[in-house]
């Protein structure tokens, strides 16, 4: 089964072993399945229903290579996961903004079954630093500022002003498809 915590392997985030980086990374998923109630193979149109008995219909694109597979009653599951990572560093050099993507599918013949993700990492340095109230000005690598509130006060221990840090962010899709239960 494919599934996004191997494609967030995949796009694994790289630690740098030094002892002056100080970082976190905070991940989180979200899942949903649905049971197919209809499924009309020529127009790819399918309906399902979800666990509180909604009912969604929509057309499968081609992109969906094994629809033929998928009968009424299969039960499909979506999970959604999303991680930040962020580590601060006194020296080095800022760099753009780096994007990754990977995806895959099933084998042709199976249930249908994919993922995507997709790891966006850029470098900013930090510009100002309020610990009153605490936030965080960053500086982007087009000059572009935001500010961002700090949950943990602990966190900006040690941290100063035109120190770096590097973002990278994770977002990644798996779908599958399960035959329906036996009754």
């Amino acid at each position: 089964m494919i599934t996004t915590t191997a494609l967030v392997s995949m796009l694994s985030i790289t630690l740098v072993q030094a002892q002056e980086i100080k970082g976190e990374t905070v991940v989180a998923s979200v899942s949903a399945t649905a049971t197919v109630t209809s499924i009309n193979q020529k127009t790819r149109e399918v309906t399902i229903k979800t666990d509180d008995g909604v009912e969604h219909s929509f057309v499968a694109s081609q992109d969906v290579k094994n629809l033929a597979q998928v009968k009424k009653g299969d039960i499909i599951t979506v999970k959604y996961t999303e991680a930040l990572a962020y580590q601060v560093r006194k020296h080095g050099t800022a760099s753009g903004v780096e994007t990754t993507e990977a995806a895959a599918a099933a084998k042709a013949g199976a249930k249908p079954a994919g993922a995507v993700a997709q790891q966006t990492s850029v470098t900013v340095t930090i510009t100002a630093i309020d610990p009153t109230i605490p936030t965080v000005t960053f500086m982007g690598p087009k000059g572009n500022t935001k500010t961002i509130k700090v949950q943990d006060p602990q966190k900006l221990v040690g941290v100063k002003v035109g120190d770096l840090v590097d973002l990278t962010y994770t977002e990644a899709i798996a779908v599958k498809v399960d035959p329906a239960p036996k009754k």
